[in-house]
C-alpha cells in the first residue's frame, strides 16, 4: 500500500508542511524511520529522535515547534494518538484485504450464504447453513461450523475456528487460532472415581465490535449461551469457560482464566494472569491487578483489587509492604523476647 502525504493529511484532517506528493508505504517507530515511512511524536520526551529519524513524514501536535531544521514532512494534528490509531487501522485494513474473492481451494457448503465483497482464503471450510455477512475477511485455514452467523465487516485471521451454531457480530476481529465454541468443561463424577461427560449443547454469542486475541478460547454454554457483550477486548491466551458473561467494553489481558458461569460487569479492566472462580459476579467498572485471584463476589462498582485471594488493592500494597519487612521484624521480636526473659 502506498499513499501520498497529501492524501494522508486529508484523511487525518491535518495540516501538512512539506511535499504533498511524498509517498508513504508503511508506519514506523520514530527511532527506526526509513525512507517511505511515517512515524509520530506523541510524547515530548522522545523529541530528540525527531532530529535523527529518517522517516519521510512525521505526525506531530499542531503546536509543535522544532528546535532544529527538519527535512521530513510534518503532519500536524489535534490528537496524535487518535491520528496514529486511524493510520494503523488504514494500513491494517490493506493487509487484511490483500486476499480478494473466494479461493477456489476453499470448501464452502452449497447452502452456505456468502455476502458481497467477502474474501475467503485457501483451505478454509464453511459448513452447511453458515451465513457470512458483507465485507467480511476470512483468512486461510479457517473453520466455520454449521449454522454459524458472522456479521458484516468481521475479520477472521488464519486458523480461527468457529464451531457449530455460534454467532459473531458485526465488525468483530478474531485473531489466529482463536477457538469459539469448543465444549465447556463439564463432567459428572461417578462412584468408581471416573467421570461422565455432560453434553454441551449451547453456543457462544459475540456481540458487535468484539476483538478476540490469538489462541484465546471461548467455550460454548452447556445450555443457553456464553455471552461476550459489545466492544469487549480479549487479549491472547485467555480461557473463557461455559456460560460466562462478559459485560460491554470490558478489557481483559493475556493468560486470564474465567471459570464457568462467572458474570463480569461492563467496563471492567482485568490484568494478565488473573483467575476468576466460577459463578461469581464482578461489579461494573472493577479494575483487577495482574496475577490476582478472585474467589468471592465483587459487589461494589469501580472496586480496585489485587492479591490472591483478592483484597482492596491499596490494602494489598500496605500488607505487602509489611510482608517484606517480616524477616527484620522477626529478628527484632526475638531480641525483645530474649531481653524480656532475661529481665
Amino acid at each position: 500500500m502506498e499513499i501520498t502525504t497529501g492524501f494522508l493529511a486529508s484523511l487525518l484532517n491535518a495540516d501538512l508542511e512539506g511535499n504533498p506528493n511524498t509517498l508513504i508505504s508503511r508506519p514506523s517507530r520514530i527511532e527506526e524511520g526509513g525512507a517511505g515511512s511515517v512515524s509520530f511524536l506523541g510524547n515530548p520526551k522522545y523529541e530528540s529522535h525527531v532530529y535523527s529519524t529518517t522517516a519521510s513524514a512525521l505526525i506531530v501536535p499542531r503546536d509543535f515547534q522544532p528546535k532544529q531544521p527538519l527535512t521530513m514532512c510534518l503532519i500536524r494534528v489535534d490528537d496524535v494518538y487518535a491520528a496514529v490509531s486511524m493510520l494503523l487501522e488504514r494500513f491494517g485494513e490493506s493487509q487484511v484485504a490483500a486476499t480478494s474473492g473466494v479461493s477456489d481451494r476453499a470448501a464452502i457448503a452449497s447452502d452456505a450464504r456468502i455476502g458481497s465483497d467477502v474474501s475467503v482464503g485457501h483451505f478454509t471450510v464453511v459448513e452447511a447453513g453458515a451465513i457470512i455477512g458483507d465485507q467480511c475477511r476470512i483468512g486461510a485455514q479457517v473453520y466455520i461450523g454449521r449454522n454459524v452467523h458472522i456479521g458484516a465487516g468481521s475479520i477472521l485471521y488464519p486458523g480461527v475456528r468457529v464451531l457449530d451454531d455460534c454467532r459473531i457480530g458485526t465488525g468483530c476481529i478474531l485473531h489466529s487460532n482463536a477457538v469459539i465454541g469448543a465444549d465447556g468443561f463439564g463432567f459428572a463424577p461417578l462412584e468408581d472415581g471416573s467421570y461422565k461427560k455432560i453434553p454441551q449443547i449451547g453456543n457462544v454469542v459475540l456481540e458487535d465490535l468484539v476483538e478476540v486475541g490469538a489462541n484465546t478460547t471461548i467455550d460454548r454454554a452447556s445450555i443457553g449461551s456464553t455471552l461476550i457483550r459489545q466492544g469487549v477486548k480479549l487479549d491472547n491466551l485467555i480461557q473463557v469457560a461455559h456460560n460466562v458473561e462478559i459485560g460491554a467494553h470490558t478489557a481483559i489481558a493475556a493468560l486470564t482464566g474465567i471459570a464457568g458461569s462467572a458474570k463480569i460487569g461492563e467496563r471492567c479492566m482485568i490484568g494478565g494472569q488473573v483467575g476468576i472462580a466460577g459463578h461469581l459476579k464482578i461489579a461494573a467498572g472493577t479494575k483487577v491487578q495482574a496475577q490476582t485471584g478472585i474467589a468471592s463476589h465483587v459487589k461494589e462498582p469501580n472496586t480496585y483489587l489485587g492479591g490472591s485471594p483478592a483484597i482492596d488493592f491499596n490494602q494489598y500494597i500496605r500488607a505487602y509492604t509489611v510482608f517484606k519487612q517480616l524477616p527484620d521484624l522477626y529478628k527484632r521480636f526475638h531480641v525483645i523476647e530474649k531481653a524480656f526473659k532475661n529481665s
